[in-house]
């Protein structure tokens, strides 16, 4: 389900405490690179980590417009009452650029050694309860002194203020059904990480949270679904492990899919940084596009069938044919009367674009054969390029590539770690044999890339010669563009029809 919230991306910086210039400077460039929100961990207990508020207060006088948070607070370490009042205080002199992350406290060893009280999980849990209820009242302006007796804080004719200056949200880092309830009953907003919630477990807690919402008289979308997330641009394709083109896809589905609507990458590199900046650019066009019903450049159309496979090249390179053409099944027929909606239709486009990307890189190699050809660049260095491009990461044997590039699009009611061509096949017992057909194929890609290898590594070491090179990758155009082709001219259709539940 998407809520509809407006998406914000941001950083999860680690405060390091031997190098708080550098911490800052990445605080800095989160803002700079256009990103919205800087979060940081709050561990009191942890001397080699900056206190949290302490360093929200001095990036916030180092920057202008991204918002700060805690990612989450410690409260058994922070008394309601306090916090409130440095939320609020940091609030007014940013004039609104404060969110506060809570939590329970999990390390309740930790926070026993340093004073704090020791609870068990369901005492924290109620004691966070009662301290959003005493920090509500401390932000809420007029009235008498804030009375609350509870079983863990007492609050006895406390006054109240200072409001913040603006609605402070807070976000609650919740993962078990009693926090996911509480979430529901009483947050602004949900924040989980990957690395303890995985994409494919979102849907069962959300769907905790939106029942214990109702159930208190909300509406579920009152709660805003954020997200920690962790990953490499570069890879094998699982969930953010790959370029920057599956982060987008893989976002937009989880926003469209999930309705998280708040990306927070942890990571302290700068280039990733920059990166996810670009990533949070295509996500926003891919769901804004989704939201409003339109499709981009014309490609697909609201009704009929409009996206069209690309053809396979007329003339062949390659006097060897590996791949029997005239024997591939085909599917099912196109039934000319059904419709599709411009977000089924987005299926189909989104694999023709990732094939795009694969003709892109054949390019690309052909282009480094002739570099070496030409002596400009040497046949190590060609070598290692190629063994960095999509194509060579992904393992065609196993037919993993639409596995990891379609998935998330293809499958919209579910995030699980499912191969796209076993979904085909449950979904369509028609489409069995062209999918058994294109896994064969996988296999056929997979020894000619090899070839492509082995004929770099003999220009090495003079067994072989630019000729055997450049007959290797015209044999890989051949066959790799004439099995894209087939894929799509096959696939497209049902993937519209079938893929988005």
């Amino acid at each position: 389900m998407d809520y509809g919230h407006e998406l914000v991306f941001g950083t999860f910086l680690t405060p390091a405490v031997d190098n708080p210039d550098r911490v800052i400077a990445l605080a800095q460039l989160t803002e700079q690179v256009g990103l919205d929100l800087v979060s940081f961990q709050d561990h009191p207990y942890q001397p080699r980590l900056m206190d949290a508020w302490t360093l929200l207060s001095v990036v916030a006088a180092h920057t202008e417009r991204v918002k700060v948070t805690t990612n989450v607070a410690n409260l058994p370490l922070r008394h309601p009452v306090v916090l409130a009042r440095s939320v609020a205080t940091l609030d007014l002199i940013t004039n609104g650029r404060v969110e506060l992350g809570l939590g329970a406290g999990g390390f309740l060893d930790a926070v026993a050694a340093n004073g704090g009280p020791r609870l068990t999980t369901g005492q924290s849990i109620a004691a966070l309860e009662e301290a959003i209820a005493i920090m509500r009242e401390v932000w809420t302006p007029g009235g008498g002194g804030i009375r609350l007796a509870g079983k863990h804080y007492t609050v006895s004719g406390a006054k109240r203020g200072p409001a913040p200056a603006h609605d402070v949200s807070i976000w609650l880092g919740a993962y078990k059904p009693r926090m996911l309830a509480l979430t529901g009953r009483l947050a602004d907003g949900w924040l989980p990480s990957s690395g303890y919630a995985g994409p494919e477990e979102l849907a069962a807690m959300n769907k905790i949270i939106d029942e214990a919402a109702v159930e208190a008289g909300r509406d579920p979308a009152a709660v805003r679904r954020l997200y920690n997330i962790s990953g490499a641009f570069g890879g094998g394709g699982r969930f953010l492990q790959g370029p920057q083109e599956l982060w987008i896809d893989q976002l937009t589905e989880l926003t469209l899919g999930e309705g998280m609507s708040t990306y927070i990458l942890a990571s302290d590199n700068p280039d990733d940084i920059r990166r996810f900046a670009e990533v949070a650019a295509g996500v926003r066009d891919a769901v804004a596009v989704a939201r409003s019903g339109a499709v981009a450049a014309g490609r697909v159309v609201a009704t009929g069938f409009g996206v069209v496979p690309t053809p396979a090249p007329a003339v062949r390179r390659s006097a060897v044919q590996l791949l029997d053409e005239s024997a591939r099944p085909t599917g099912p027929a196109q039934d000319p009367s059904r419709t599709y909606t411009p977000y089924q239709l987005q299926s189909g486009q989104h694999l023709i674009d990732v094939h795009d990307h694969l003709r892109a890189e054949l390019d690309q190699v052909r282009d480094l054969v002739e570099q070496v050809a030409a002596g400009t660049l040497g046949v190590g260095a060609a070598r290692s390029h190629i063994n960095t491009m999509t194509m060579r990461q992904n393992n065609w044997t196993l037919g993993t590539y639409c596995e990891s590039y379609c998935r998330l699009v293809t499958t919209h009611h579910s995030l699980e770690d499912a191969s796209l061509f076993p979904h085909l096949r449950r979904a369509d017992p028609d489409l069995v044999p062209v999918v058994d057909r294109l896994q064969e194929e996988h296999k056929v890609i997979h020894d000619v890339l090899e070839g492509v290898d082995k004929a770099l590594v003999a220009l090495v070491d003079g067994s072989g010669d630019i000729d055997g090179l450049r007959a290797a990758v015209d044999l890989l155009d051949d066959t790799l563009l004439s099995h894209l082709s087939y894929e799509e001219r096959e696939l497209v259709e049902p993937l519209a029809r079938l893929g988005v539940l």
